[in-house]
């Protein structure tokens, strides 16, 4: 009560009568606080029901426990929607919230990313840190005409699971290809497999490729989408015990049942700008792939495959 020697006596009284009134009338306990305000606009009102009643009637009120005041709530951080999700494999798919991330954000890649630093693809040319740049949320990978290209893996795979990115590809020289892909976390290709999810041959980046890669032979099984790849798109896998999937926007279009020739353990995610050189086509061109964002998915826990929140069945 030593906050009440502040007022007079009369005002005591006349808190103290609309206190009672209030609490017979059937007010809430004054620790019932209200939820902030849908927009956060400004400060919520957290106080008391008995509170609200004394302010409305012009009277002081004095502590937030006993009869309240306004105090400021700030507004919790909203969910950040990457751009494009509306129209992912995720989002359409009711794939759940990611296990892990990748917005690019900052001027360069974060520890969970290991860039190649060596030959190119059987190789040829070079696979070089120089070759990728980051920013404005935008991951770039630029291949020049001597085939110094780029490529990296974003370690810590998963047996089992889905992985999503968003890729834009202008037109390019023949000679390279890019590509989404899932590699053995074992380095033991080619027994261990691979999924080319996305891979884009074709150099007007009107049609692209998926190709699973099996067996000690490398053979291979594949399938083909026609789409626009100069313009940004969501480009997906899943895999579970029973098949592999492929998504575009969302949507499956290429699906394979055969379980013999899947991957036999963990795999991860790579991302690539690869150097094909060809003979006779002239002076190789300058070329680009853009990635605005990639995710990681496990399978829920009720799906078969599933090894918990973080996907991993070794």
């Amino acid at each position: 009560m030593g906050r009440l020697t502040r007022y007079t006596a009369r005002r005591a009284a006349a808190v103290g009568g609309l206190l009672v009134l209030a609490l017979i009338a059937g007010a809430a306990p004054a620790v019932a606080a209200q939820p902030p305000r849908p927009d956060c606009a400004g400060p919520a009102d957290r106080r008391a029901p008995v509170s609200r009643l004394l302010a409305a009637l012009g009277v002081a009120v004095l502590d937030v426990q006993i009869v309240g005041r306004s105090v400021a709530v700030p507004c919790p951080p909203k969910a950040r929607v990457s751009a494009g999700h509306a129209t992912s494999a995720a989002a359409l798919q009711n794939w759940g919230e990611p296990t892990r991330v990748e917005d690019f954000d900052g001027t360069r890649l974060g520890p969970a990313w290991g860039v190649y630093d060596g030959p190119g693809h059987a190789g040829k040319g070079r696979r070089t840190p120089k070759a990728v740049g980051v920013g404005n949320g935008i991951l770039t990978i630029t291949g020049d005409p001597k085939g110094n290209t780029a490529g990296m893996e974003w370690a810590g795979g998963q047996r089992y699971g889905r992985w999503e990115g968003r890729v834009k590809a202008p037109a390019s020289d023949p000679s390279y290809n890019a590509l989404l892909l899932l590699w053995p976390d074992a380095e033991n290709f080619p027994v261990g497999g691979e999924i080319d999810f996305m891979e884009m041959m074709d150099h007007t980046r009107q049609k692209t490729h998926v190709f699973l890669h099996y067996g000690k032979n490398n053979r291979t099984i594949s399938g083909s989408v026609v789409a626009d790849a100069t313009q940004w798109h969501n480009w997906a896998v899943e895999w579970t015990p029973t098949y592999i999937a492929t998504y575009l926007d969302g949507k499956q279009w290429w699906r394979t049942e055969r379980r013999e020739i899947f991957p036999p353990g963990p795999m991860h995610l790579c991302i690539q700008l690869d150097w094909f050189p060809k003979e006779a086509r002239g002076p190789v061109t300058t070329s680009t792939m853009q990635v605005d964002w990639v995710k990681q998915y496990a399978l829920s826990p009720a799906e078969p495959g599933s090894a918990g929140p973080r996907g991993r069945n070794r």
